[in-house]
């Protein structure tokens, strides 16, 4: 797994350790890494269903998105806690440690789930692709790949330059709510939102899907690749690198949350009981430029495109740890980026709703969720992995309870479905 460094030119000699510049450098790559991780959590998945749930239900499901950005902040504490702890990443820890049979359906539930991902994620720039230009969306999807290769290409050798990229993607991610946060203001009642509640069955089927677009698995499998690189003989030194990750974490992923938030206040605020259509994106894309105006659904668009390109290069990117970890195998990035757009590709010249398929992705990655965390709790509770920066009882409690509350959501769910 490459790891993050600063690289200087020929003859030319690093700056000193306490000088602004190598201060900015060493704070950077830890951003630089929580902000790629970030991205998956506001990939066209989370568009899809939080801007659904806000049309549909208001400021309702407000409290999931907080919950569940409370929840990804811990969960990836624990990864980057596992790669600088160990050296090693969950993928691999799983293979060394696990039995090949069970290692295997890992690996395979895995790639299910980064199938899913990729679905989200082409489909969302397809879609962006679509209302900004015309494009036809399977035209539009291999544009997307393309792009989404292109950047790839900066990860092994040049990843502060990705990094880059992803940051800057982000950012205008950011830029592209806050404008639409600006012009439709906030909802009545917003802060009723935050008390937890249903409104039937469909709002736990959205709520399980907002769940999964926030908390990702694939983001825990390349977040303990990210860090793995950053373990240290001295356990003094992996301590401070862990504290530097926490902190880039609460950034990054506090970013994330409030764009998430800004997501559902903004289709709240601006279809929530009109009776204009919110069924797809192409119809909220629609409706934010009838009430809101043509500048507001042209940020809506250029945010969703800013996001599935960025998160598009970030899914391939974990599935090759995913792959390298569970098998100890690589595959080029062309020809894993070719497997991984075979699916997403399919549905879409299938005819496939495309707003369905992204919601249905996110419940799939939601049922995915405990077979990453299960295992990430499990081996931060063990001296003989961890070392002395063995996970405490409390952390271990917490993690334990929070993926029983993700299975039993995911039952309730189930049941209710085929109930």
């Amino acid at each position: 797994m490459p790891q993050s460094s600063v690289d200087h030119r020929a003859g030319a000699a690093p700056a000193p350790p306490r000088s602004l510049p190598s201060r900015f450098g060493r704070a950077y790559a830890v951003l630089g890494s929580a902000f790629v991780v970030a991205v998956a959590y506001v990939d066209p998945g989370n568009f899809a269903t939080n801007m659904t749930g806000g049309a549909r239900y208001g400021s309702l499901l407000l409290w999931v998105i907080g919950s569940a950005s409370l929840a990804a902040v811990f969960v990836q504490y624990l990864a980057a806690k596992l790669g600088i702890a160990t050296g090693r990443n969950l993928p691999e820890l799983c293979r060394e440690h696990y039995p090949r049979p069970v290692t295997l359906g890992l690996w395979i539930q895995a790639e299910l789930v980064g199938m899913a991902t990729d679905l989200a994620e082409f489909v969302g720039a397809a879609v962006a692709l679509n209302l900004l230009f015309g494009i036809p969306l399977l035209p539009a999807a291999l544009i997307t790949a393309a792009v989404s290769l292109a950047i790839l290409t900066l990860a092994p050798l040049r990843r502060r330059r990705f990094e880059t990229v992803i940051v800057a993607l982000i950012l205008l991610v950011s830029a592209g709510f806050a404008y639409q946060v600006f012009r439709s203001g906030p909802p009545p009642a917003a802060g009723a939102g935050l008390i937890p509640g249903f409104a039937g069955t469909d709002s736990v089927l959205l709520a399980t899907g907002m769940l999964g677009a926030t908390v990702m698995p694939h983001a825990v499998y390349l977040h303990s690749a990210l860090t793995q690189g950053q373990y240290r003989a001295s356990v003094t030194a992996r301590r401070k690198a862990l504290r530097s990750c926490v902190k880039g974490l609460v950034c990054a992923l506090g970013i994330a949350a409030v764009i998430n938030g800004s997501m559902l206040l903004v289709a709240a605020a601006s279809l929530h009981g009109t009776s204009l259509p919110h069924e797809s994106l192409a119809d909220i894309h629609g409706g934010l430029g009838r009430v809101l105006g043509g500048d507001t659904a042209l940020a809506f668009a250029l945010a969703l495109l800013a996001s599935g390109i960025a998160a598009s290069s970030v899914g391939t990117y974990a599935g090759q740890v995913i792959m390298s970890g569970f098998l100890r195998t690589r595959i080029p990035l062309v020809l894993r980026r070719l497997l991984t757009m075979t699916p997403p590709l399919a549905i879409l010249a299938l005819g496939t709703d495309p707003t369905q398929a992204l919601i249905i992705s996110q419940v799939v990655l939601s049922f995915g969720i405990p077979f990453a965390l299960v295992p990430l709790v499990l081996f931060g509770r063990r001296r003989d992995v961890m070392g002395p920066l063995t996970n405490r009882r409390r952390t271990t409690v917490t993690g334990t309870v929070m993926a029983l509350s993700i299975s039993g959501l995911n039952l309730f769910l189930l049941q209710q479905l085929l109930g």
